[in-house]
């Protein structure tokens, strides 16, 4: 028995044979799973988990933490479950489960939009996070080199994916990707490491950070955003999982799920040190990105800020893989265009050049994570997989599972909202004194 996507068609006329060439290669094995959801998940979002702690507190920050870890990661097991839910089926992308759930007209307009924030909220966040590290390498490394501006390092960051944005799929970015999670391990265990090193700051307090009563709500609101970000992987875990072969006696969602949990080991390994003694160390006076805050040994900090580099450059790359595939697929049905080279690299260099001019305009690492956490990663992790499940699986009301995705639904739409309107307004605030291209 063979598995196929419901937008795979068994059989293609001769003339459009072209048309399902970008269909996954299911070779994965169960941990490219792994370090694939440890590339997507662990990513710039962690070194500004301090900062939202900063606004959170001991007890509300660490709860939330813990919290969210236990919503994805029961959603990302949903998922995995719904992966094959239709005998015979496999719906490798989440427009196309979301099509079964709410039907092929209504169920992309839910999804996709939701999928897409996330996708290219995630690129724009790391061409600013790849080109301010790359600074503070060079500023450490290199303290007699004359400084040049912000906007150029994120232009050489985004140089880079014009050049890997041609690799056709996600089998071609394994070795990227695999590398991306074993830097994303080490700069998170600096991270940490350098923090208690460090030691606390003199007169290090853990109070809230003063601000007016407006401004601290919606700082707050931003510091939930900030978390939601840093527990991403939804949007692209169906497109990880299409990679992994599947049969009745064996479907992909057994080795799917066992490197889910080795994902989420790994997240919690990174996050919950690097939040709670990045906070102790600083108090409320951490910067949004705690690599900043950490001066000393410098040659160890400089590390940390090229392995960032590494880590994002892997992160953009699995993030943008869904983006090309749907963009190419688009063009290719509606313009009669066959693939090649050239459809890729118009496409493909097209997006790079957008996520890049968007970055270099509004390059507020903290601001972005908290609009985008909550705009795009509340839907997609938090939320959205428990509405599917409720109206796929229909379990019975008031049960533990009917119970849980209602709280799932419930807790994800309010952080949905108050993150968003907090991550935005902090951007209308921060750039009204920015130098825009400085």
């Amino acid at each position: 028995m063979v598995l196929t996507s419901p937008s795979q068609p068994k059989e293609v006329p001769s003339d459009d044979k072209w048309v399902d060439q970008n269909s996954p290669a299911r070779e994965a094995k169960w941990w490219y799973s792994t370090f694939h959801t440890v590339t997507a998940m662990v990513g710039a979002g962690v070194l500004s988990l301090p900062y939202a702690m900063a606004y959170l507190g001991w007890g509300p920050g660490t709860f939330v933490l813990a919290l969210s870890w236990c919503i994805t990661l029961n959603t990302m097991w949903q998922m995995i479950q719904l992966h094959e839910c239709v005998p015979g089926v496999r719906f490798d992308r989440y427009k196309d489960l979301g099509s079964h759930a709410f039907g092929p007209r209504l169920g992309p307009w839910i999804v996709l939009p939701q999928q897409l924030i996330v996708q290219v909220g995630c690129d724009i966040v790391y061409m600013v996070t790849g080109g301010k590290c790359l600074r503070k390498f060079m500023e450490i490394a290199c303290t007699n080199c004359t400084p040049i501006r912000q906007s150029y390092w994120i232009c050489i960051f985004g140089g880079v994916h014009f050049f890997l944005s041609q690799l056709p799929d996600f089998n071609s970015v394994s070795g990227v990707s695999l590398a991306a999670a074993i830097m994303s391990l080490s700069y998170s265990t600096i991270a940490w490491a350098g923090s208690l090193s460090h030691g606390q700051v003199p007169d290090v307090s853990y109070k809230y950070k003063k601000t007016s009563g407006a401004d601290q709500m919606f700082r707050i609101f931003n510091a939930l955003g900030q978390i939601t970000f840093a527990y991403a992987g939804h949007a692209v875990v169906l497109e990880i999982q299409a990679t992994i072969p599947s049969t009745p006696e064996k479907p992909s969602r057994i080795p799917m799920w066992k490197g889910a949990v080795w994902a989420y080991f790994i997240n919690a390994v990174c996050y919950f040190p690097v939040a709670l003694i990045g906070y102790w160390a600083f108090g409320q006076d951490v910067a949004d990105n705690v690599l900043v805050a950490l001066q000393r040994p410098g040659w160890l900090i400089a590390s940390a800020n090229l392995m960032v580099v590494v880590h994002v450059i892997g992160s953009y790359q699995v993030y943008a893989m869904p983006v090309f595939d749907l963009v190419e697929k688009t063009i290719m049905k509606r313009l009669k265009i066959p693939p090649g080279v050239v459809l890729r690299l118009i496409v493909r260099s097209a997006y790079v050049a957008f996520t890049l001019i968007i970055g270099v305009t509004f390059p507020f690492f903290g601001d972005l994570l908290g609009f985008f956490g909550g705009f795009g990663f509340a839907p997609t992790s938090y939320f959205l997989p428990s509405i599917i499940w409720l109206k796929l699986k229909k379990p019975k009301r008031f049960s533990l599972s009917w119970i849980i995705n209602w709280a799932c639904i419930f807790i994800g739409m309010f952080i949905m909202v108050a993150s968003t309107i907090g991550g935005l307004r902090n951007i209308v605030t921060d750039a009204s004194s920015y130098e825009f291209y400085s």
